[in-house]
């Protein structure tokens, strides 16, 4: 259920409102808009009499959310969420890039190509510090060393850090460093450290499961979003179907389902999607006509001598060209891509 309030709602009108909810053995949700605040109401709803709420100073009106996710849904907040990181706004006109390897590998390494990056206007760098791997044998990833470097890069080239926090473990030491968190999608729904990374009240980029559904995707989010943290990037990076001929089907569908369905900004891998490195260009492109509010790309300085996913990184000349393609791309889709 949704309570709607004018935006200039005296705070103790609002405050009855939320000691109304908690009294019912619900949680209240506060969630300003551009035109209304409203205030989402989570747990057992079936003592919640609309006409109560009715009455209360300042309410206009309450509304019932049909969908099993509640905080994410627009029938909740009709307006895009826009996030804001270190000034960067994400999910409004600006596409936002976030490029680099799939994991970091050395320091000179991740310098090399995070330098690169930079002087294309690349704001955000991706490198995985913990990499979940399929083998217990593959190339596990350099751990606090890794976050050490890219704490590093953050500190000398002042690049946006997107990392990915393996378990509860890894969380204090990626909150340190990253500016976004990454949730894979191995973890999308491990609940348990799903909330607890939420409790950070960081940035998260939220990855759709191999198998998952949309509105499993918008489940885990409600998972995050419960906890107060509206700050949540969905992403998705291909599903796996029958077909072999590329590492995972990008499911670009989803993208206007989820501008549909949800407030969340979301964004596309088509590294993960795709799997090959000479189509990803073109699905790139896809993805933003799509209608999606940016791209995570995997950039490597040598793809042939990466120590994990080197088949699907661009090397830099070609992630640059395809940057170029990009920006004629936006306008046409009511979109920017500023690079400085």
């Amino acid at each position: 259920m949704l309570i709607l309030m004018g935006l200039n709602s005296p705070r103790e009108h609002i405050n009855q409102v939320k000691e109304k909810i908690i009294s019912l053995g619900c949680t209240p949700h506060e969630i300003p808009g551009d035109s209304k605040l409203a205030i989402g109401i989570t747990g057992p709803s079936d003592k919640v009499v609309k006409e109560d709420f009715l009455l209360m100073p300042s309410v206009e009106e309450v509304v019932r959310v049909s969908k099993k996710y509640k905080l994410v849904s627009r029938e909740m907040k009709s307006e895009d969420t826009l996030i804001n990181v270190n000034g960067n706004i994400i999910g409004g006109e600006e596409l936002l890039i976030i490029a680099g390897p799939c994991s970091v590998e050395s320091r000179d390494q991740i310098f090399d190509i995070a330098g690169q990056l930079k002087e294309m206007g690349i704001k955000f760098l991706r490198a995985g510090a913990y990499k979940p791997r399929s083998s217990p044998y593959a190339f596990q990833g350099l751990k606090e060393k890794g976050l050490e470097y890219l704490a590093d890069v953050k500190k000398e080239l002042g690049m946006n850090i997107v990392t990915e926090a393996l378990n509860q473990n890894t969380i204090e030491a990626v909150c340190n460093v990253a500016d976004v968190i990454q949730l894979g999608a191995r973890n999308m729904q491990n609940f348990t450290l799903i909330e607890e990374i939420g409790k950070t009240q960081k940035p998260i980029l939220l990855k759709r499961g191999m198998s998952a559904t949309v509105e499993e995707l918008l489940l885990s989010a409600e998972y995050i979003v419960s906890q107060n943290n509206y700050n949540v990037i969905l992403c998705e990076r291909g599903i796996r179907t029958f077909e072999t001929a590329t590492r995972n089907t990008l499911d670009l569908n989803a993208i206007p389902v989820i501008k549909k369905n949800s407030h969340l900004p979301i964004i596309v891998d088509p590294s993960h999607g795709v799997g090959i490195w000479d189509k990803i260009p073109a699905m790139a492109m896809a993805s933003i006509a799509s209608g999606a509010d940016g791209l995570i790309v995997e950039v490597h300085p040598n793809p042939e001598k990466a120590f994990s996913d080197g088949f699907q990184s661009l090397n830099p000349s070609t992630f640059k060209s395809l940057i170029a393609k990009l920006q004629e791309l936006a306008p046409v889709v009511n979109k920017k891509l500023t690079l400085n």
